[in-house]
């Protein structure tokens, strides 16, 4: 109620503020794990505004150019990140920028925001009688967020997420995993990365407890599990590799999860098998789904015989679509593949978004019509494989990791696996280098914490792989490098080869 109350009140505070000659109906939150942050994603809601999250570890260049690609007249700010704001919004257009944290010193960021209007604790307005009421303002296609993600360009490209996505995505959760009050659900992700809407409003919408680690909490998550006494957990597999790497996924460690769920990257089977006996009582199930899919479309339910049966590469099945989503795996011509070919992964239904921001080339190029299909799918870059008409769906790789050494044609994701194999590792990164107008002239390996030294690594990938992708050079490194979702950076990685 006091959350709810607190984003009523910004509500009325956005609305009052309103400017009707902009038509982007977004709201921008620059907050990180804070009441401000949660309060001020539903006070843009109940305005009938979505949300566009931004984030204080992301570079102030890549945040002011996000804000101003959104079309954001309003920016809701947290005491934190305050200190940040003045460097992104100088030049802009006039914003009106509100700073509820009582904490905040309103009167000096105004003098270092010149040209916008700053409001305070202060300057919050009383709910209306809509808002109080909690009648909905926003139609089904309006947009819920706007997230940024990844451009090939290095332009960030937003996905425009509708009302109707989300509600498609979460009806489904709440249909799987019948979340209460009784629950307490962790929150391990950044506002940024769209798996951070799942535990939001399925805590929300049921009156779970939604546990939000801080910055410090979150270098020791399986204490954080335990404090916090979790019922559901819902990670990147990274978070879990850490996990193991600090020896805390040891059996019977974490008995009050009822639910372990892993989306956002390739899931280990071995790992998968260590959290299972890390909780015992917890369904283990790995999630899959891009941004533009509405957080994820697909699951697979891990089973310590069956999962083992179906994975490849040493690598959790991806499994089945939603019942209201369906797959389709292409070649090239973006024709349907027989049974136990592989191709990329597309999908139609409901949580299809809206496209790309304002930029209807990409989206079309994205969002298409394969021939011989009805609907529009979304071409995910994913290579994905059904090894039997009744089997699960098996994640191969990305496209674009999939590339040509001297000629041959080298999956990345079948090198990781005998490097993680008889490295004794968790994760493993491989990487075409030097890169050749052609594709790559080697194969360069990251592992972290290996059993046996990098020499003796490439020795024993020899005797299982054929000349050309055996790695040239592994490159041990104390941690992997991880981006502002949690996942491991690979351009991070190719980085240090630069270097």
């Amino acid at each position: 109620a006091a959350l709810a109350a607190q984003a009523q009140s910004l509500a009325a505070t956005f609305d009052n503020h309103a400017d009707d000659s902009h038509t982007s109906h977004l709201t921008a939150v620059f907050a990180h794990r804070s009441v401000a942050a949660y309060a001020g994603v539903l006070g843009a809601l109940f305005q009938g505004n979505g949300y566009v999250p931004l984030n204080r570890h992301f570079p102030p260049d890549r945040t002011r150019q996000m804000l101003q690609r959104s079309g954001c007249t309003q920016v809701l700010v947290d005491h934190l990140s305050s200190e940040q704001l003045p460097e992104i919004v100088a030049g802009l257009e006039p914003l009106v920028i509100i700073a509820p944290d009582p904490e905040t010193d309103t009167r000096a960021l105004s003098d270092a925001c010149p040209g916008h209007t700053v409001l305070g604790a202060a300057d919050l307005a009383t709910p209306s009688a809509a808002l109080a009421s909690g009648t909905p303002l926003t139609s089904s296609d309006a947009v819920a967020y706007l997230l940024f993600t990844s451009g090939s360009t290095g332009q960030p490209k937003g996905v425009a997420v509708s009302q109707a996505n989300v509600s498609a995505f979460l009806d489904w959760a709440q249909s799987r995993y019948e979340v209460d009050e009784h629950d307490r659900m962790s929150q391990m992700f950044d506002l940024t990365f769209d798996l951070s809407v799942f535990d939001m409003f399925l805590a929300w919408s049921n009156g779970a407890h939604l546990c939000c680690p801080t910055d410090r909490e979150l270098i020791h998550p399986g204490k954080f599990v335990k404090q916090s006494e979790l019922t559901i957990w819902f990670s990147v597999p990274s978070v879990a590799m850490f996990m193991s790497r600090l020896r805390t996924l040891k059996p019977q460690s974490y008995p009050t999860l009822r639910w372990a769920l892993f989306c956002g990257e390739p899931l280990p089977l071995d790992l998968t098998a260590e959290f299972a006996a890390a909780a015992p009582n917890a369904v283990v199930e790995n999630l899959y789904g891009p941004t533009e899919l509405t957080i994820a479309c697909t699951v697979h339910r891990y089973d310590d015989v069956t999962s083992h049966r179906d994975a490849v590469n040493g690598i959790v099945p991806i499994g089945e679509p939603f019942p209201t989503m369906d797959a389709a795996i292409l070649d090239d011509e973006l024709r349907e593949v027989p049974v136990g070919s592989d191709g990329e992964l597309a999908l139609t239904g409901p949580q299809v978004t809206l496209g790309y921001w304002q930029d209807p080339e990409k989206t079309a190029a994205a969002f298409v019509e394969p021939p011989g299909l009805t609907g529009v799918y979304y071409r995910t870059g994913d290579r994905v494989r059904r090894d039997r008409v009744d089997g699960p769906l098996v994640h191969l790789g990305r496209l674009d990791h999939q590339i040509k050494v001297n000629g041959h044609r080298v999956e990345l994701g079948e090198i990781e696996a005998v490097l993680r194999e008889e490295g004794g590792v968790a994760a493993a990164v491989a990487i075409g280098w030097p890169v050749t107008d052609a594709g790559a002239g080697g194969i360069v390996g990251f592992v972290s914490g290996a059993r046996t030294d990098p020499t003796e690594l490439c020795e024993k990938a020899a005797l299982r792989l054929p000349p050309y992708m055996v790695p040239r050079q592994i490159v041990e490194v104390d941690e992997f490098p991880l981006n502002s979702n949690g996942k491991i950076d690979r351009l991070a990685l190719r980085a240090i080869l630069d270097d």
